[in-house]
């Protein structure tokens, strides 16, 4: 090899070792992208596992599961988690909007998580109300946590499935410090609930 291959390798030797050394400095003033940003928010069933969640229930029936969330932000954050009662022509969150659902929440969870951290909690209920009709149900009040609230929820007879549909769905929120209020973190998670008048 002549000596102007040799110049060229070294100088391809150099630019790479200057690059290797000069990443550190470049990170500071080009910030290299992190990963994927993102909350989640889950069920399990009571026994913390994925399976045996409550499907078919009636009425005074004790029912119970697991709801978490996992914080994979890159930094701490403040939650608040609503509990709402669905039925089937209620709407869901709109993910490509980022909107919640309509649903007034009936129970909340207000917690911290550091970042990469996890928060799990046993959530029970139970239809404590209900009444049927031929072609209609009508939760009256539904207790979670010992907590009863109101709410006259109706649901037509679903031909096509045979249930009385109904759905408890979570919705994750989370603070924002710079308008300092919970704004909806576009992340949610739904139980479906058949309720029938005999186990």
């Amino acid at each position: 090899m002549k000596i102007g291959g040799y110049k060229l390798i070294f100088v391809v030797v150099g630019l790479i070792g200057v690059l290797l050394i000069a990443t550190p400095a470049l990170s500071i003033i080009i910030p290299i992208p992190k990963g994927q940003q993102f909350s989640e928010v889950y069920l399990l069933g009571p026994q913390h596992t994925m399976e045996n969640y409550p499907f078919n229930i009636t009425v005074g029936q004790n029912n119970s599961l697991y709801v978490g969330v996992t914080n994979q932000l890159g930094s701490s954050a403040y939650y608040v988690l609503y509990v709402k009662l669905k039925n089937q022509t209620d709407l869901y969150p709109n993910p490509a909007a980022g909107t919640p659902s309509a649903v007034p929440p009936l129970y909340e969870y207000r917690f911290f998580i550091q970042n990469g951290g996890n928060w799990a909690s046993l959530l029970n209920f139970s239809v404590s109300s209900a009444t049927f009709s031929e072609n209609k149900s009508l939760v009256n009040v539904l207790t979670i946590n010992n907590v009863a609230f109101t709410v006259n929820k109706p649901a037509a007879w679903d031909s096509d499935s045979t249930m009385f549909s109904y759905q408890l769905l979570f919705e994750l929120w989370i603070y924002n410090a710079q308008t300092n209020t919970v704004q909806y973190n576009n992340r949610y998670v739904s139980l479906q609930l058949n309720l029938t008048q005999t186990v």
